[in-house]
């Protein structure tokens, strides 16, 4: 028997989720169950092929750790890789077990999400594993939580041993009517080929650059041709959209660092129940660090994203304390403008 665990957390000692997988990992030694992980971390550049080792398993964990809002862009790309690139036969009656660790609200929602997404991709879901972790080391020290995590690690294995049957439900349905979209029916081979051209960062560039030199191409003999973005930032951009669409909140004061790649200075965002600061400087951390790109700091003030957004599709990059980067979205609310 082999049971492949997927983890999307990003690897820190601290995480819970970490010593929740040891512990299942444990039991299904003794249980002499060949235990692979894969940490979606590490491998996500090649995120598109990993739907192929699903072939191999008995058994499947979705690990996931909750820092601020839903499952993690990660452990949502590789659910969507499973939709287009998986081998449907392989995925169907594959057991799946989901394991969520929060340090913040929402591990049961989590949880259903990962449920549902496995369901509908024809695959099942057994009852999982999911709690808020405020004290990492009293977690881990905790016997009766140990007594929990291993009883589930029995309980895969014997739905995966004895092959339990399971009841309908509507989530197969969906699947049965969401295949029907498809009008590009590919073999098992072409979908693999596929992935691996997807995972390819070198191909899919040239890819992209040979669509762009071609829709250039065309606009040139149509005689239309599109004004060059406009990509520089003035002296003083985004200072007044801050400070006057700023909404205080009591008791909360940050200091958010903004590093926008396109500018030699860093915005930086001090923030009281009472004021607001906001001003260009070299200062390089605060109790927030993000990284974000011009263009979706254009999007963000005008209302059509949100950092919340930005930061799950991983078009932002942050560091620091994840429960302040949350309130962003709070103490800033930009109306969309069209």
């Amino acid at each position: 028997m082999r049971i492949n665990i997927y983890y999307g957390g990003r690897g820190l000692i601290e995480d819970p989720t970490i010593y929740v997988m040891e512990r299942l990992t444990e039991v299904f030694k003794e249980l002499r169950v060949e235990v692979i992980r894969y940490n979606l971390y590490e491998d996500k550049n090649s995120i598109a092929t990993l739907p192929a080792t699903l072939k191999e398993a008995d058994g499947i964990i979705l690990a996931a750790t909750l820092e601020w809002f839903g499952i993690g862009g990660l452990m949502q790309q590789f659910l969507d890789m499973c939709w287009l690139y998986g081998d449907k036969e392989a995925l169907s009656g594959l057991y799946m077990l989901p394991v969520v660790m929060a340090t913040t609200y929402g591990e049961r929602d989590a949880e259903t999400t990962l449920c549902k997404a496995w369901e509908t991709l024809g695959g099942v879901a057994i009852p999982g594993l999911s709690a808020y972790v405020e004290d990492h080391d009293e977690f881990e020290n905790n016997e009766v939580y140990r007594d929990i995590i291993e009883k589930k690690a029995e309980s895969l294995y014997q739905f995966v041993n004895r092959k339990v049957a399971t009841l309908p439900n509507s989530s197969q349905a969906v699947r049965q009517n969401l295949s029907h979209t498809r009008k590009i029916e590919l073999t098992q081979e072409e979908n693999e080929r596929l992935s691996r051209f997807v995972s390819d960062d070198g191909y899919v560039k040239k890819q992209k650059e040979d669509i762009e030199e071609l829709s250039e191409m065309f606009k040139q003999m149509l005689g239309e041709t599109d004004k060059p973005e406009d990509t520089s930032v003035p002296a003083e951009e985004f200072v007044d959209d801050f400070i006057k669409n700023y909404y205080p909140q009591a008791d909360f004061s940050a200091k958010y660092v903004l590093v926008i790649p396109e500018r030699d200075e860093n915005l930086i965002i001090d923030v009281t129940p009472s004021s607001v600061k906001c001003y260009y400087g070299n200062e390089p951390e605060g109790d927030v660090t993000m990284r974000v790109p011009l263009k979706l700091m254009r999007s963000i003030l005008s209302g059509k994203e949100t950092f919340q957004k930005g930061f799950m599709a991983g078009d932002i990059t942050a560091k620091g304390n994840f429960k302040t980067l949350r309130m962003m979205d709070q103490i800033f609310r930009f109306r969309y403008k069209k």
